[in-house]
């Protein structure tokens, strides 16, 4: 560990506020750094194409990672969130044993994570230029975008730090925020109105149905919105005394979404990380081109730039994607949702063997194939995420025990606390990521703008956002209280 602790030495950190920062400078930070964000989001990166910047196909890979293809913020977040999946799943396996509730470890293991997020940062930058995820106007561009690109996200990193301890929320969740909140807006006024006013014009009976299915994908993002926000309103509360003061109780909730959205971002960002970073199986030939096929199968799909794009069109990879070629992507784009449907029912893609030949995979499959192995990612990732973040029954029953709340009716023991948790918290935790994979999935499928998922997490963002903002407020009316939580 010695030259592990020298090298964590050199990584730069943000440093913490002497004082915790008023409501009104969390405002000034969080503001200062959407600004900085969205002017990196607004800039193309010098020596890249824009011809596929408008493409559906990689919307909800922008959504997820609060990116932007060809601009300084294409990388975006996904160095952060890869680097917290690979340390989670490290820590998990045993390879590493860091105890978080140590200052010093959890220190060192949040500067193992910056030092991950950064070299991913660096790789990604590498990939995505190389593979032509990132089209070059010149071969010999090749360095500067990658330099942009990497300099760029590295400055993401330290923007959620920043975000962290000076502002209301992650940096994390107020770029997703942003991003689906422009793609909202952006896609109505660029793609829908436009759809709406084509239909009308083209006159006839199905003039006006055809102008109010062209607003489709808003109305499912409304949905998905009016669903999401009545699931976070769902909660289980336990009843609490606290046992230093007769009389004295209150209530323990326990969210339907206890683990809120984050097995959705952590589950899609693995499978779309994947789907990128293997685009260099789509040169394989010789032996290794039926084994490569048979994992990825990657073609060249006209786009409505007139050029062509690297896309996923096959494979075990591609089945558990929520990737369609091009323009099959999106509803728009293509005449509706009819044309959309009618694909989805009736297209197959190929699963090239291994031992030589191929089968023909219909995407009806391709669509129940993703959903459940979004299901189970979303399941596996939730009960990690409880685990690896103290929301597990027996870190809550030993956080209740050390400030003096025990369930009325058992004596005061925290393996008591923790019998009674343990028959809500995992079911509930198996449940709500079971519902938020769902949601996410029909969101996806059903060409929601802003991508059903985006519009999924930006409600689930903004409701924790807004108790943020509620106790903050709360503290700085209470001081005592404020100092009795830290």
């Amino acid at each position: 560990m010695g030259l592990l602790d020298t090298i964590l030495s050199f990584v730069p950190h943000v440093k913490k506020p002497s004082k915790p920062p008023s409501f009104k400078d969390k405002l000034k930070w969080t503001a200062l750094i959407l600004t900085i964000y969205f002017a990196m989001f607004s800039t193309p990166a010098i020596g890249v194409s824009i011809a596929t910047l408008k493409e559906p196909v990689l919307q909800l890979i922008n959504i997820i990672f609060a990116a932007r293809t060809g601009t300084l913020i294409t990388v975006g977040i996904g160095p952060i969130v890869l680097s917290s999946i690979v340390l989670q799943l490290i820590q998990g396996t045993g390879l590493i044993k860091i105890d978080l509730s140590d200052p010093q470890q959890k220190g060192k293991y949040q500067s193992i994570q910056k030092l991950s997020a950064i070299v991913i940062a660096i790789v990604e930058s590498v990939i995505f230029t190389a593979t032509g995820y990132v089209p070059l106007v010149n071969p010999s561009y090749f360095g500067i975008v990658v330099l942009q690109l990497a300099v760029s996200a590295i400055i993401v990193i330290f923007l959620d730090e920043i975000m962290v301890k000076y502002g209301l929320t992650s940096g994390i969740n107020l770029f997703i925020a942003g991003g689906v909140a422009y793609s909202i807006i952006s896609g109505t006024v660029i793609i829908l109105f436009p759809e709406a006013v084509g239909a009308l014009a083209a006159g006839g009976a199905s003039a006006l149905p055809n102008a109010i299915l062209a607003f489709g994908p808003l109305f499912f993002a409304i949905i998905v919105m009016l669903v999401s926000i009545y699931a976070y309103d769902m909660k289980v509360e336990l009843p609490l005394a606290f046992s230093q003061f007769r009389g004295v109780g209150g209530r323990l909730p326990i969210p339907f979404l206890y683990v809120s959205v984050l097995p959705v971002i952590l589950a899609t960002s693995l499978v779309i990380s994947m789907t990128v970073w293997f685009q260099f199986l789509a040169g394989a030939t010789g032996g290794l081109a039926a084994a490569a096929h048979f994992i990825a199968l990657y073609q060249k799909v006209p786009t409505s730039a007139g050029g062509t794009s690297t896309t996923l069109v096959g494979g075990l990879l591609y089945l558990i994607s929520p990737n369609f070629p091009l323009p099959y992507s999106a509803p728009y784009g293509i005449g509706g949702y009819g044309p959309y449907v009618s694909y989805l029912l009736t297209a197959t893609s190929t699963l090239d063997l291994p031992w030589g030949g191929f089968v023909l995979v219909p995407e009806w499959v391709h669509i129940i194939t993703y959903t459940l192995s979004l299901v189970i990612l979303c399941v596996i990732f939730g009960n990690f995420w409880i685990e690896m973040t103290g929301q597990s029954p027996k870190n809550v029953s030993e956080q209740l025990q050390s400030i003096g709340w025990q369930i009325p009716g058992f004596r005061r023991d925290p393996r008591i606390i923790e019998s009674v948790l343990n028959k809500y918290i995992p079911s509930i935790t198996v449940l709500g990521s079971i519902f938020v994979a769902l949601l996410a999935a029909l969101a996806t499928l059903s060409g929601a703008i802003g991508s059903g998922m985006g519009v999924l997490l930006t409600v689930g963002i903004m409701y924790m956002l807004y108790q943020q903002i509620e106790r903050d407020h709360m503290l700085e009316g209470m001081p005592a209280v404020d100092s009795f939580l830290s």
